[in-house]
């Protein structure tokens, strides 16, 4: 089912967790925060909006990582309903795309629950304060291809936030498959 973001709560401090990845390590939030900022990406295997800006989130989350901004994926869904996003499945689809982000499974749903999480994909962005800065998506291509001339939204956006602290004006929602909850 097709979803879109909720409007920015600006100032929101990112809620803590402690998740395992598919590297075998258990991640924080602190662990994965950077010196000027946070990217937390709501994620998962199956859904073909993530499929779609896959590349783009590698390219983004690497070019972050040189501005100092900590980046982390979590796959949140039922994996009973979606054994694609087992977490077999997201070893794989990590090693596949070469993910130098950590890539958490949040069984419990809780995580997703705390952060406000509603689609994939879904990012938010916060400063160095771990206060929320940006709620919005990666670029204007939803499930096609990106066009070349493309505005790299999120990546602006948490570049802004790296440099400044404070995210922009104008943010347009992200849009995704929903979560898929358990029962």
């Amino acid at each position: 089912m097709k979803t879109s973001t909720s409007a920015l709560n600006r100032g929101a401090t990112a809620p803590d967790f402690s998740l395992p990845g598919v590297d075998g390590r258990q991640w924080t939030r602190d662990a994965v925060a950077g010196k000027r900022g946070l990217l937390v990406m709501f994620i998962c295997n199956h859904c073909p909006y993530v499929q779609a800006v896959l590349d783009r989130i590698v390219r983004d989350t690497n070019e972050l990582r040189g501005l100092g901004v900590g980046c982390v994926a979590i796959s949140s869904n039922d994996v009973v309903t979606y054994a694609e996003d087992s977490f077999d499945n997201m070893k794989l689809l990590a090693q596949r795309h070469k993910f130098e982000f950590p890539y958490l499974y949040d069984e419990s749903q809780q995580v997703a629950h705390a952060y406000g999480a509603v689609c994939t994909p879904d990012f938010f962005g916060y400063n160095a304060e771990l206060a929320l800065e940006y709620r919005g998506r990666i670029d204007a291509s939803g499930m096609n291809a990106a066009p070349a001339n493309s505005r790299r939204e999120l990546f602006e956006a948490m570049r802004q936030i790296a440099d400044t602290g404070a995210g922009p004006a104008e943010q347009n929602a992200s849009i995704g498959c929903s979560i898929k909850w358990r029962s």
